[in-house]
């Protein structure tokens, strides 16, 4: 079954590659969506897909990347939009 989630991931996750991680991890698992670096440090992300997969992705967001240090993942699961085609690492201008 086809969820959604939204994610807030908390600890070393900025500059530390996190969301080329996040990216490369959703792609390999067949998860569509975004992610980006908030103001506070944290990084968001935002993924549809099988519920499986996105369940496998969260585990991995929880790892991390070698460099990063992931104090806590605060997830939820909604029902998918249908927004997204691919998944994408969103930069600001």
């Amino acid at each position: 079954m086809k969820k959604r989630i939204e994610c807030r991931i908390f600890g070393r996750v900025q500059m530390v590659m996190y969301r080329d991680f996040a990216a490369r991890k959703a792609c390999t698992l067949g998860v569509v969506g975004e992610v980006w670096n908030e103001d506070d440090g944290t990084v968001s992300l935002v993924g549809e897909g099988e519920e499986e997969k996105l369940a496998a992705l969260v585990a991995e967001l929880k790892i991390g990347s070698f460099l990063s240090h992931v104090e806590r993942v605060d997830v939820s699961w909604k029902e998918p939009t249908g927004e997204f085609t691919d998944f994408v690492i969103r930069y600001r201008a």
